[in-house]
């Protein structure tokens, strides 16, 4: 028997591949299934089923490419309605997989046909539990986005399923049984998930939050305090995942459409395709095609893009590094950002020796910041990570305007004012004055290398107080 977890860092979105006997079993495959394929082709396996723990809402599933050029079945646990041909499995009921067998648990909470997968090896033992995002390590699945698209849902509901699926289903289960989450940390599916991306459930029954001894309310409390807004793509992926989409094959034939500088101006003019940079941070302020938005494909790429582009039928036109154009509009389309309209050949430098108009962004070290803050302590800064981030050290008086609600809260700045803006580690900064470029801010400057580069020097006096949020 083999199991195999094939984690992808950029989604913190764990898949699985089983084998058994010659047959084989992928558990919630990414968009991309060309590696499922090929595993199974290499192993002589057929790929007899295609598990999905849920309806996800953070990544486009690969299920539906997968079935068709594999020839398994796509299951989904019961209340599963999908819009495509799949098995509804009952709970409890049994797949069999070469030598083994995978056992249905319904466990719904973070949605209602959120269902486990508990494999039992050749002898039968229980030796693994696919949790979906029902369980991760450290934390549970956020029981708040299955209301979005059921109308008469409340999360204080689905978070007491939540609480009958784990004392009722799970923690009756062996204490040796390994479980493996569909999310490690980084994910918005959760709150405090952990770095490690399996453990025993013995040890998540000593050490999660959520499954400590309590009563229902107050795991209901504990679930929902200080759950953030999740990203506005979320309802758009479950969508996705529950009705059917175009294939990965058409996606990528239309997204790598090599345009020549002359092709790709016309297109931006004559389209409300935006210009997606997604080059290194410092190399795109130092030159790139006014009004485009820089996301780096070196980061949070795909869910930065998700929540930042408001809607996934937005067109896009790329600029990427030379050879990764592929790389840009797979992980583009893992998020259901499915209509990049092609990309500029040759890269930025070609734009440039087209002789076409450049814009560049003012970018300065934290040493050249930290003396422009001496000469003047009354500099506007703006740091641009999260809440949480903030309140535990930030620089004194500094404003916290986090990237995620930069479309909401944009209105607040001064677009003639001038700005020092920083993030942790100088990605998310980039992003966010090249989004309000784009809208008319060209008073914006870039601190290299973000908070830890400014804490290293030591010049400048920190908080951890809450400090004025009004400008």
């Amino acid at each position: 028997m083999i199991i195999e977890q094939i984690y992808t860092g950029c989604l913190a979105q764990g898949a699985y591949y089983i084998e058994s006997a010659g047959e084989a079993v992928v558990i919630d495959p990414l968009r991309e299934v060309e590696p499922y394929l090929l595993k199974a082709k290499k192993n002589n396996a057929k790929i007899t089923y295609v598990l999905e723990t849920h309806f996800h809402a953070d990544f486009v599933s690969g299920h539906i490419d997968l079935a068709e050029k594999s020839g398994g079945k796509i299951v989904f646990g019961p209340t599963a309605q999908p819009g495509f041909e799949a098995y509804i499995a009952q709970d409890n009921e049994v797949l069999k997989v070469g030598d083994c067998q995978i056992r249905v648990v319904h466990t719904p909470g973070h949605t209602l046909e959120s269902t486990c997968y508990l494999l039992m090896d050749e002898e039968g033992k229980e030796v693994a539990l696919f949790t979906g995002d029902t369980l991760f390590i450290g934390d549970v699945g956020r029981p708040d986005l299955a209301q979005k698209v059921v109308t008469d849902l409340t999360q204080e509901l689905l978070a007491g399923y939540l609480y009958d699926s784990l004392h009722d289903k799970i923690m009756p289960l062996a204490d040796d049984i390994i479980v493996y989450p569909a999310h490690g940390a980084g994910s918005a599916c959760g709150k405090n998930m952990s770095t490690e991306t399996s453990d025993t459930l013995g040890h998540q029954k000593a050490t999660n939050y959520a499954l400590q001894p309590m009563l229902k309310e107050e795991f209901i409390h504990q679930v929902l305090d200080g759950l953030l807004p999740p990203p506005i793509y979320f309802p758009a992926n479950v969508r996705m995942n529950s009705q059917g989409y175009e294939g990965i094959d058409t996606v990528l034939s239309r997204g790598l459409i090599k345009l020549s500088p002359q092709a790709f101006e016309e297109i931006a003019n004559a389209s409300e395709a935006i210009v997606l940079d997604t080059r290194d941070a410092q190399v795109f302020a130092k030159g790139f095609i006014p009004n485009s938005i820089n996301i780096g494909i070196d980061g949070g790429f795909a869910p930065w893009v998700g929540a930042l582009i408001p809607s996934v039928e937005q067109p896009l036109l790329i600029i990427a590094e030379k050879g990764r154009a592929e790389e840009v509009v797979t992980r583009l389309a893992r998020v259901g950002y499915d209509f990049a309209l092609g990309y500029l050949e040759g890269g930025f430098e070609a734009w440039q020796d087209a002789g076409k108009e450049i814009d560049q962004i003012e970018s300065v070290s934290a040493h050249q910041f930290t003396q422009q803050w001496v000469d003047d302590p009354s500099l506007s800064i703006l740091d641009v990570r999260k809440k949480a981030e903030y309140l535990s050290e930030h620089l004194m008086d500094s404003i916290n305007q986090p990237l995620d609600y930069i479309n909401e809260e944009m209105s607040i700045l001064d677009s003639k004012k001038t700005y020092y803006v920083h993030c942790a580690g100088g990605y998310r900064s980039m992003i966010f004055i090249s989004i309000l470029r784009a809208r008319g801010f060209t008073n914006l400057i870039d601190v290299q290398g973000g908070f830890k580069a400014i804490k290293g020097i030591g010049t400048m006096p920190m908080s951890n107080f809450v400090c004025p949020s009004t400008l």
